[in-house]
């Protein structure tokens, strides 16, 4: 099915060196970008880590450090990376829990702070899972109708990508509200739609440490807004704070703000917690 798209639509994978965003860092990132009017643009390219590939990412991935040696760093392609990336949405496997937040640690890591929270993020793993939980091969047989090991080598960005992009077409075509006549196994082909399905937390900043909760007054009765709808706030979700607005805190704490900013934390959570200090102080004025 062809998507309809109200601006570009970035398909992408990353292959990484582990799974912790602080400490780990990308060696492959493959993407498709489709545009509006239908046209597809692929690219996949392999990112020195500056690091040693752990034996088993090697095992599992296939890419070795003599592949990574001579490819440039994450910082050295961001520039062009961010400029592809830039007013586009984005779409991926898993991607919503850790390729945007890697994605996005690499960036600032890279001195580029690439704004995702203008874009309609849509996760497939998530669409999957709620409509049929299982994994990315499963996925591939239920939705397209073959073996993902017919079609692709797995584990590897590019192969991953193009099959993630043919999932979500065969996701389109399967929930189409023609199709089904159950209004909760129906879904539109839209990425603000997808988007908002696609959502699975209440996170602020990508890791989770600062999430979306309802504002209570004096009498612990949650605020409403102007559209009747609960008025939310920043809340620290770790620590001695949890469950404390994050302006709350720092108004009573000054030094907490220095203490998160000097320990072991994600960029990303860092540069959340600055613009929600930065806009009270501006509130205060």
């Amino acid at each position: 099915m062809k998507l309809k798209l109200k601006k570009p639509l970035i398909i992408f994978d990353l292959e990484t060196t582990g799974l912790d965003l602080v400490r780990d860092r990308i060696i492959q990132i493959s993407f498709i970008k489709i545009t509006p009017d239908g046209q597809e643009t692929r690219k996949n390219q392999y990112v020195n880590p500056g690091k040693s590939i752990p034996a088993e990412v090697v095992a599992l991935t296939g890419i070795s450090n003599e592949q990574v040696q001579k490819a440039p760093t994450f910082k050295q392609i961001a520039a062009e990376i961010a400029q592809e990336f830039e007013g586009c949405d984005f779409a991926g496997f898993n991607s919503n829990h850790f390729d945007i937040p890697m994605l996005a640690e690499e960036f600032l890591r890279a001195g580029i702070d690439f704004n995702f929270s203008d874009c309609h993020l849509i996760d497939v793993h998530s669409i999957f899972t709620r409509m049929e939980p299982r994994n990315l091969a499963a996925a591939y047989k239920f939705y397209c109708g073959r073996k993902m090991e017919d079609d692709f080598v797995a584990h590897k960005a590019d192969q991953d990508t193009e099959a993630t992009y043919r999932i979500l077409q065969g996701q389109l075509e399967m929930y189409n509200p023609e199709r089904q006549t159950e209004e909760d196994r129906q879904l539109p082909n839209d990425m603000e739609a997808l988007a908002a399905f696609s959502k699975a937390n209440n996170n602020v900043d990508f890791a989770g440490r600062i999430v979306w909760k309802e504002m209570k007054d004096g009498n612990g009765n949650t605020v409403l807004d102007e559209n009747g709808k609960p008025r939310m706030q920043e809340t620290f979700a770790f620590g001695k704070y949890k469950g404390t607005a994050v302006v709350e805190a720092l108004r009573k704490d000054p030094g907490y703000y220095g203490w998160i900013l000097n320990s072991d934390f994600t960029q990303d959570t860092k540069q959340v917690l600055t613009r929600i200090r930065l806009r009270d102080m501006k509130d205060k004025t």
